[in-house]
């Protein structure tokens, strides 16, 4: 029995096997080393990206903190004169019409987004590819010329600005956005889970609704809230159609102000009072970016805990 084993030629897999575990030693401390080096370079990288980022919460906490208070937050702003140059009022009519403005935006362009990234997921057409694509180059797009877009068709043909100009183009914003994460997380779902629900009878629209969906809710949610958050921070849209209102304006009809718009306007205002005010706009502004961002990651987690 020994002899015929062996007279058995070598087992090719064995020697391929031999062969790159003797490569690798040979190669394992150049290996390592350039591991290491790339390492250091991610590293420092990431350090070198923290220095603008946290100069700029350095500045903004440093030159706003000292702007808010309670009667900033929820008070009207009041025009500096030559008798009171320091008088400047509060940025309640911005806080409201900032909220206003992104809800009903989002309102408009979550139901239109979601079903489009329902579709893309779905379909491989040439339609579908086309609307790909075009979805990709709306993401990139300037956003002034969505305000552009927006003056042309809503602020010329009323005659007027208003806030609903503003909610038009920050939809037209969200939606490509909104559109392209929830295509990613239906794409997400495991093709077992469908199968699964096709298996047992139901109908394909019964398991989009009651599996496909719930199953992509976090990452669908995740998106949205980054998408409005990102729109909440966009002030080039708003710069060219919602006005100044220096108002309290519930009526989208009507023009309204919003804290991004309120910043520009502030950091070139001649009086010095209103130009450090734009600190405190501008970190009331990233506060409220702020808390829609970790309260996306927070529900998602608690979703994706519960789906568990």
């Amino acid at each position: 029995m020994t002899d015929t084993l062996t007279k058995l030629p070598p087992d090719p897999i064995l020697e391929r096997r031999a062969e790159i575990q003797k490569r690798a030693a040979q190669t394992i401390g150049r290996r390592s080393l350039v591991s290491k080096l790339f390492l250091v370079m991610l590293v420092s990288a990431f350090l070198l990206a923290l220095v603008p980022l946290g100069s700029l919460i350095f500045a903004l906490i440093q030159k706003g903190a000292s702007s808010i208070n309670w009667p900033f937050l929820h008070t009207l702003p009041t025009q500096p004169s030559l008798i009171d140059q320091n008088a400047i009022g509060g940025i309640g009519n911005a806080i409201e019409g900032t909220v206003i403005i992104d809800a009903l935006a989002g309102l408009v362009a979550i139901p239109i987004a979601v079903l489009l990234g329902l579709y893309l997921s779905e379909a491989s057409s040439r339609a579908a590819n086309f609307l790909r694509a075009i979805i990709e180059i709306m993401t990139g797009l300037p956003s002034i010329l969505l305000g552009v877009f927006a003056y042309e068709y809503i602020v010329v043909r009323m005659k007027t600005f208003s806030g609903l100009a503003g909610i038009v183009a920050l939809a037209v914003l969200m939606v490509p956005l909104i559109a392209k994460a929830s295509e990613l997380s239906f794409r997400g779902v495991p093709a077992t889970l469908r199968e699964a629900g096709l298996a047992l009878g139901a109908r394909s629209s019964r398991v989009t609704r009651g599996v496909i969906i719930p199953a992509a809710l976090p990452g669908m949610i995740t998106g949205i809230l980054l998408s409005l958050a990102r729109a909440m921070g966009e002030t080039a849209p708003l710069l060219l159609v919602i006005g100044a209102s220096g108002d309290w304006t519930w009526s989208p009809l009507k023009q309204m102000s919003a804290l991004p718009l309120l910043t520009y306007n502030y950091s070139g205002s001649q009086y010095p009072s209103q130009r450090a005010a734009a600190w405190g706009v501008a970190l009331t502004l990233v506060v409220m970016v702020m808390i829609l961002s970790l309260g996306s990651r927070f529900v998602a987690a608690r979703l994706r805990k519960e789906r568990r």
